[in-house]
């Protein structure tokens, strides 16, 4: 069985390769051009970020061609795809998938909406990943990806809604609430429709960061849990984050790792947050 996911899972390309896993790419659209984003490193990335000012860049899925192309590939070694991407209520991406693979006739393929992103997406995809390397059925891979994603939380707050704001991701009404009250949001990803809800509004980013701790703490109590912390360009709030975590929850795996640049695209160099999954629904796989 091959593995497929997309840039929106922020797996180092370490990890990528050690696992043979595929990634589609996702596009950031620049005035000079268009480039993959996983041919950017988040340094690069913000820095360009930064000199557009005031503007900012788009971003674009994988057509359905790029995905059956990937799939006709892989069909030359495995009959069996399992692909993997971020959540259909928040990119076009896995529909694009399905697509793509209605087009393959020499390989089963099957799409997953991960219902999520980022370290949750990532989640998915390393269990199925393992569970394929330990020779796992499709069915029981499945069976388990869907109680990793209703056990997962991913949730994160920002520095700043400008960038939102810039990418029309949210209202402008509420833009302008956002900038004249300084306001730092706590967003989670939604596990009933995949797409983002408000957790809380803090003033400060230590008060935001203390309100993730405490949603996490009150959602998890003492389980075990491996914890991802993901961030922009905002090495001060990520490790302030992890230290909060491993002191209020029985964190058995924590890691600080970056957001891919496509998804910096709408939130800016300031972002920072996390994503949790109980061990117990991996720690077979490892």
């Amino acid at each position: 069985m091959k593995i497929v996911t997309d840039c929106a899972a922020d797996m180092p390309a370490e990890e990528l390769a050690a696992l043979d896993i595929t990634q589609a790419p996702l596009f950031i659209q620049f005035p000079e051009g268009e480039i993959n984003s996983a041919d950017l490193t988040p340094d690069e990335f913000y820095d360009r970020l930064e000199a557009m000012r005031p503007t900012i860049p788009t971003t674009a899925l994988p057509s359905e061609g790029i995905f059956a192309n990937i799939y006709h590939k892989l069909a030359e070694t495995s009959k069996q795809i399992l692909s993997l991407h971020i959540s259909c209520g928040l990119s076009g991406t896995a529909n694009s998938a399905r697509m793509g693979g209605e087009q393959v006739t020499e390989a089963e393929v099957t799409v997953v909406d991960t219902m999520t992103l980022s370290g949750g997406e990532r989640f998915q995809v390393l269990a199925a990943a393992w569970a394929a390397r330990a020779g796992w059925s499709l069915n029981s891979i499945l069976e388990r990806l869907a109680q990793i994603r209703a056990k997962t939380e991913v949730v994160y707050t920002l520095e700043t809604l400008e960038y939102l704001a810039r990418g029309g991701r949210i209202g402008r009404v509420q833009a302008l609430m956002g900038s004249v009250l300084k306001l730092k949001p706590v967003i989670r990803v939604d596990r009933a429709d995949g797409k983002y809800s408000t957790v809380a509004k803090s003033r400060t980013i230590p008060q935001s960061l203390a309100t993730i701790t405490d949603h996490l703490a009150e959602m998890y109590g003492s389980i075990p849990l491996w914890a991802t912390v993901l961030h922009g360009r905002f090495t001060e709030g990520a490790e302030a984050l992890a230290k909060s975590l491993g002191e209020r929850l029985n964190v058995k795996k924590l890691e600080i790792l970056r957001i891919s640049p496509v998804l910096g695209v709408h939130t800016g160099p300031g972002i920072v947050g996390a994503a949790v999954l109980p061990m117990k629904l991996v720690e077979d796989l490892m």
